[in-house]
């Protein structure tokens, strides 16, 4: 129970520190992720939310294994 609840809490730590990086670089490159409406810049500004969020995920998940292979 405690390895499922490690794998948990480094999911969403990847997801969330991913998502802010993400959304650090839109802010960044001048693109507001709540202006009013779906521009293009919005909806680019959420693309790289999403995309940091899943990237964070992965690079979470990856050092995790790699963690558990050295064990």
């Amino acid at each position: 129970m405690l390895a499922q609840l490690i794998e948990g809490l480094t999911d969403a730590l990847g997801f969330v520190i991913g998502a802010l990086l993400g959304y650090g670089l839109g802010v960044t490159f001048g693109l507001n992720l709540f202006a009013e409406g779906y521009g293009a810049g919005s909806m680019i500004a959420i693309l790289l939310v999403g995309l940091g969020g899943g990237i964070g995920l992965q690079a979470a998940r990856h050092l995790r294994t790699r963690q558990a292979q050295q064990d």
